[in-house]
């Protein structure tokens, strides 16, 4: 009986310790898989025959990143907008505004880019891996960006198409909807079913997230009231990503989770951004994710449960740069 005790005890014991372990490797132990550099982005923007680095540049592409001069496309603000940031650099034109929404706080930045080419992501610590993350902040320090946000939180999923600035790292599908920003910086809600990674990168795939819904397609709102992403809250900060047309993008986030700012339900998320012109728009990783970075300053209130405004740490970002 004693020794059955004991048996039993070591068996709850290891069943616990493996629980533990396998929560410390989903959430905290880092997976460095590989360090992003000058060369492996090269496999993509000088179009080279075969893969600088076999690991990483899986399928490089030969499509071109250069696009025209944007089509002059107005973006419709809401009520009481009020600009609050602006650069111009002759070939990244920016306004950044803000304003309220269904009892939330609201900034935007109107981006037109002369090249889909300053249509950038980058990776925490310039490194693709497992839970290897940093404040929004400092990847867009490090990035030199003019304008960031949060991505998809790639680390946080062991599935879902990691295609970025034209090279594919993780080829393992997901059910969630993908978006698609192709070379010639058009925007495409996609399922994994549509295509493998691999042939979406020989296809023009720039960049490929996966965290969603698409929020609108073909100038069509397309989530339902009620819907939400997993066991989210209703109202929630949100980020998300639209296009006017191709070179002219929208940036959203809102505040949420305070008294000051409600947060957004992502029925509203989609009627904002068609509303303002948007005809793809795609929902990215919000709550306490939920950061935008302009000129080096965040300029939004991220916070993960309302009573301290600070930043969290993501694995990536989508930025202008």
């Amino acid at each position: 009986m004693l020794r059955a005790n004991r048996l039993k005890t070591v068996g709850v014991l290891l069943t616990a310790a493996f629980s533990i372990y396998v929560l410390l490797d989903s959430f905290v132990i880092e997976r460095r898989s590989v360090t992003v550099t000058d060369d492996a982005e090269a496999c993509f923007i000088e179009q080279t025959a075969e893969p600088v680095q076999e690991d990483v540049c899986l399928v490089p592409t030969a499509a071109s990143i250069d696009n025209d001069a944007p089509e002059e496309t107005a973006i419709s603000l809401p009520a009481g907008a009020q600009t609050i940031g602006s650069y111009d650099d002759g070939k990244i034109a920016i306004t950044l505004y803000t304003f309220r929404y269904a009892d939330t706080q609201v900034y935007a930045a109107d981006v037109a880019l002369s090249s889909a080419q300053y249509l950038k992501t980058a990776f925490a610590d310039s490194t693709y891996g497992r839970n290897v993350t940093d404040k929004t902040s400092e990847i867009a320090r490090e990035a030199d960006a003019v304008l960031a946000v949060n991505g998809d939180y790639y680390g946080a999923r062991q599935s879902g198409y990691v295609i970025r600035n034209g090279v594919l790292y993780r080829d393992s599908a997901s059910e969630s909807e993908m978006l698609l920003i192709r070379t010639d910086g058009s925007f495409e809600i996609v399922s994994a079913s549509a295509a493998s990674a691999e042939e979406l990168l020989s296809g023009g795939a720039w960049q490929v997230l996966c965290f969603g819904p698409g929020l609108v397609e073909d100038g069509e709102i397309a989530v339902e009231e009620g819907e939400e992403v997993g066991h989210a809250k209703a109202s929630n900060p949100r980020t998300a990503i639209g296009m006017l047309n191709e070179g002219h993008y929208l940036f959203l986030v809102s505040d949420g989770r305070t008294g000051e700012s409600e947060g957004l339900s992502l029925s509203e998320l989609g009627e904002l951004m068609a509303a303002m012109g948007c005809r793809e728009a795609y929902n990215l990783d919000g709550g306490g994710s939920s950061t935008m970075v302009f000129l080096g300053e965040v300029v939004n209130n991220p916070t993960t449960n309302g009573k301290r405004i600070s930043e969290r740490s993501v694995s990536d970002i989508v930025y202008v740069g």
